[in-house]
């Protein structure tokens, strides 16, 4: 296990659609276990394969003392409230903006191993599966923001000291729900 690089905002991977995972083996353990370091090293509540660079459908999460990791994850929003809420992302760091999210889901999908599991979660676990399983469509927390909000958000992430570095000139894909 190691501790890899996050991708920044600007970078292509972070709006690709990541694929499915089809083999649950050593290779799966190891992007789970690089994740995992990688988050707790950060910091973070959450963090999805498309944010070190791998475009497979696998996220981290670490919220109230509880770590967990989903593969192929499948969420369902439970019930219809929704609540704003301040959030940031690892991968447009320094920056937290307001974000409506549901405030109960389920996700059902794998562990590492391949054995099915099912989470439930409220409030910042709800936020953080919602949170990752949208980088894993390519969709980021500031695509959900309205639009003033949004443009907002974009000015100053423009005007970040890390804004642009690799060259990665950002894009704007506006979220479908």
């Amino acid at each position: 296990m190691s501790v890899t690089p996050i991708r920044l905002f600007g970078d292509p991977v972070l709006r690709t659609p990541a694929a499915p995972v089809v083999d649950f083996d050593k290779e799966l353990r190891q992007l789970v276990g690089d994740l995992t370091e990688t988050m707790l090293e950060a910091g973070g509540a959450g963090l999805a394969a498309p944010q070190i660079g791998v475009g497979l459908r696998v996220f981290t999460w670490y919220v109230d003392g509880q770590l967990g990791h989903l593969v192929n994850p499948d969420v369902t929003p439970v019930g219809e409230e929704t609540e704003d809420g301040a959030e940031g992302c690892l991968s447009i760091p320094g920056f937290r903006f307001d974000c409506r999210r549901h405030l109960y889901v389920a996700a059902t999908g794998w562990n590492m191993d391949g054995d099915p599991i099912r989470v439930e979660g409220s409030h910042v676990l709800a936020r953080a599966v919602q949170h990752e399983t949208d980088h894993l469509d390519g969709v980021l927390f500031v695509d959900r923001l309205d639009d003033e909000a949004r443009a907002a958000a974009l000015e100053a992430i423009a005007e970040a000291e890390w804004a642009g570095m690799g060259g990665y000139l950002p894009t704007l894909k506006v979220s479908p729900h």
